[in-house]
């Protein structure tokens, strides 16, 4: 299963909480088969996974609106929230706050993706009040003090900073431009050089009071917690919140249409190749068709068509793959690979010849036989521990998948055909590719290091 990329921020992580926690690694996969929909006293609803199998408890959750919900001119407003959150909240400067989920080797963080707010929680069973009333405070009454959010803003420049150099950064920076123009999708949530400085600390309460809200909550918890403790602890933690979201409209939005191609000098040996193109929603009907096929063709690991075409035959790239991303208003399809600066050229027409030929051919029966049958036997393996069913389970609720859909999931793979698998390969592939380069321009590629222009 694929997800949509998320960019995680401020992890809070100790050597006590990773030595505490490493019981987490027991598979909760029988566990998987009692998904219970519960709905707290005050009618917070989750779904839960009672798992008794270690003293642990994770809860994933998220709220409507991400870094889509950022003003144009100051992206990376809900990046600097997820930074902030727990930087001092209730009656806690940053530094106690700390040394309180240290202490009880709680695990804490927040993420922004383009369409949502997410959280994390991690603790042991004995610890649960104390973590619970710490996300509470949190997500209720952070401080954004000055000291705070200047040392934040400094890191987040910092980073930003570093990106200006960063192949890989800027090519994913210039696709997006590429793939959405003007819409929230095209814009990094971590900003950039101009809208950080812009972004004030009324700004980032805005974006909590806006945002921060129980009718778009969606909650998904795996542990050692019985449900009318799990319910009691879900009011006392997002009860409190404003009963309603205020978000900003967001429009649906096409990709751009291949084939495009953008180039990026910079002066660095290795050139970074991003590619992509219209995808394919999760609500639509031949969502999994593209799935598997999309598995043949780059999301196999060392099975799929562009490792056997890219690497292994032809020794162009380390590594290449390509993944489907979907999101509330669009989907896209988007790959990677990075290669020696005078081989750029080769490992395009490499990449473009496999798509061409996937796109007018479609797989071989015995590729979609494969692919179904790893797809099929890697699920509980991708849910191997309480946190990676917890964070599946919230991206199914996102997704309005339904409740028993890791049951029905094989189903669902074992009903695709040749013919769909066909009609989704030509679908995704059949126009080309949005393709942006970032490195020496080929003039430049062809010579030594040493007398290699300089970008600008």
């Amino acid at each position: 299963m694929t997800y949509p990329f998320l960019r995680a921020r401020h992890f809070v992580l100790s050597i006590a909480t990773g030595a505490a926690l490493a019981l987490a690694t027991v598979a909760p996969s029988q566990a998987a088969a009692k998904i219970q929909r519960l709905v707290s006293p005050g009618g917070i609803e989750a779904w839960f996974v009672q798992d008794a199998t270690v003293p642990l408890i994770a809860m994933e959750y998220s709220f409507a609106g991400g870094s889509a919900q950022d003003p144009k001119d100051k992206s990376s407003v809900a990046n600097l929230v997820g930074d902030l959150l727990d930087e001092g909240s209730g009656d806690l400067d940053s530094k106690t706050f700390h040394e309180r989920l240290d202490r009880r080797a709680i695990e804490l963080s927040f993420s922004t993706s383009r369409d949502s707010f997410r959280g994390s929680l991690r603790m042991l069973r004995d610890n649960k009040d104390e973590a619970f009333d710490l996300l509470r405070m949190a997500l209720t009454s952070p401080h954004f003090d000055t000291v705070d959010v200047e040392r934040i803003r400094s890191q987040v420049l910092s980073g930003l900073r570093r990106e200006t150099t960063n192949p890989s950064s800027l090519a994913s920076r210039k696709f997006l431009e590429v793939a959405f123009g003007d819409h929230p999708y095209s814009r990094q949530s971590n900003g950039t050089l101009d809208s950080v400085p812009n972004i004030t600390v009324a700004d980032l309460k805005d974006y909590v009071g806006r945002v921060l809200a129980k009718d778009t909550l969606k909650v998904a918890v795996v542990g050692d917690v019985d449900p009318a403790t799990l319910g009691k602890l879900l009011d006392q933690t997002f009860g409190s919140l404003p009963a309603n979201a205020r978000l900003r409209p967001v429009a649906d939005v096409e990709v751009a249409k291949p084939p495009q191609r953008a180039f990026v000098p910079l002066d660095v040996p290795q050139t970074v190749i991003t590619f992509g193109g219209p995808g394919v929603k999760r609500s639509d009907p031949n969502f999994m068709a593209a799935d598997v096929v999309n598995h043949i063709l780059g999301g196999g690991g060392f099975s799929s068509r562009f490792y056997r075409e890219v690497r292994e035959k032809r020794g162009l790239a380390y590594s290449v793959f390509e993944s489907l991303l979907w999101m509330e208003h669009s989907a896209v399809f988007i790959g990677n690979t990075g290669t020696r600066a005078d081989r750029a050229g080769d490992t395009i027409a490499a990449i473009e010849k496999e798509v061409r030929r996937i796109a007018e051919e479609g797989p071989t029966q015995k590729e979609l036989d494969e692919a179904k049958s790893y797809l099929k036997g890697s699920q509980m393996l991708a849910l191997d521990t309480s946190s990676k069913l917890a964070q599946a389970l919230l991206q199914y609720q996102q997704d309005k998948l339904p409740i028993d859909y890791i049951e029905r999931r094989s189903a669902i793979v074992d009903a695709v055909t040749l013919d769909d698998a066909k009609a989704a390969a030509k679908r995704l592939w059949g126009q080309g590719l949005l393709t942006v380069v970032v490195g020496r321009t080929p003039q430049a590629a062809a010579q030594p290091a040493a007398t290699a222009p300089k970008s600008n």
